[in-house]
């Protein structure tokens, strides 16, 4: 099994691990992390070891296809854990209470029909489908690819540069009739330190391209511009690629 792409998604500030299976072309996520989302227990490790022992007297089928593998652990080592895929966690979810049960569920099988509960799921697609690696970094045409995926079908401006001008909270973005200098200055600017990389962002967000969507895609863009462009996977293993205000998965750039 390849261990080069690991998620983090975080369910009421909680974390939910997970790790790919490119052989069986599916995610196995951390039980400890479920448990402690639906338990809220204090030692979750040890609740998980009680409820797997009454599971198994019981019979449970939801212990038949558990795998132990390695995660990255609060201390930062590799530990194994035990894993579910995303049916056993479904059954798994069924020894808590019913309130409870619904709630992680909606969430864990994205169940929100909302335009932001449909781009962060096509989001985390866009991790998978292996089109990141496909992008040159730091680019507007990157940028622009990466909100027609996630907004594809969501919005018909999905990856086209707006046009009129827009404002938030009284802050009024870049002119659109500016970006067509505006935008290829951006994508000139240096990407060789931390430093620059950031400031290349403030002035992506500030120019906001797009109607909607510009903080999901451009977070996702800072991402790849920061893994592609450092070159030392061994100095930084994974890039942070934030996906809403609590929600982030790991790319681990491959060597």
């Amino acid at each position: 099994m390849s261990e080069k792409k690991v998620s983090v998604r975080f369910y009421n500030d909680r974390e939910v691990r997970a790790i790919w299976d490119d052989e069986h072309d599916k995610w196995w996520f951390s039980v400890v992390d479920i448990v402690a989302a639906l338990s809220l227990s204090s030692n979750p490790s040890n609740y998980w070891y009680v409820l797997k022992s009454r599971l198994k007297k019981a019979g449970s089928q939801t212990l038949t296809n558990c795998k132990g593998l390695r995660l990255m652990s609060a201390d930062g080592r590799q530990r194994r854990t035990d894993c579910l895929d995303s049916d056993g966690i479904v059954e798994l979810a069924k020894s808590f209470p019913n309130r409870k049960a619904v709630e992680f569920l909606d969430w864990f099988l994205y169940r929100d029909n909302t335009i932001d509960g449909q781009s962060k799921k096509k989001a985390y697609d866009l991790f998978e489908s292996g089109l990141l690696t496909s992008l040159e970094p730091g680019t507007v045409e990157c940028l622009q690819q990466i909100h027609a995926f996630i907004f594809g079908g969501l919005y018909e401006f999905a990856g086209k540069i707006r046009d009129r001008n827009i404002s938030k909270g009284g802050f009024l973005f870049a002119n659109a009739n500016c970006f067509s200098s505006v935008l290829p200055t951006i994508e000139r600017m240096p990407e060789t330190t931390f430093d620059e990389i950031i400031d290349k962002y403030v002035e992506m967000n500030i120019a906001h391209p797009f109607l909607e969507g510009n903080g999901r895609s451009m977070r996702i863009w800072l991402d790849l511009t920061s893994g592609m462009t450092t070159r030392k996977p061994k100095t930084f293993p994974m890039q942070v690629c934030i996906i809403g205000q609590t929600e982030l998965f790991f790319y681990v750039l491959s060597t």
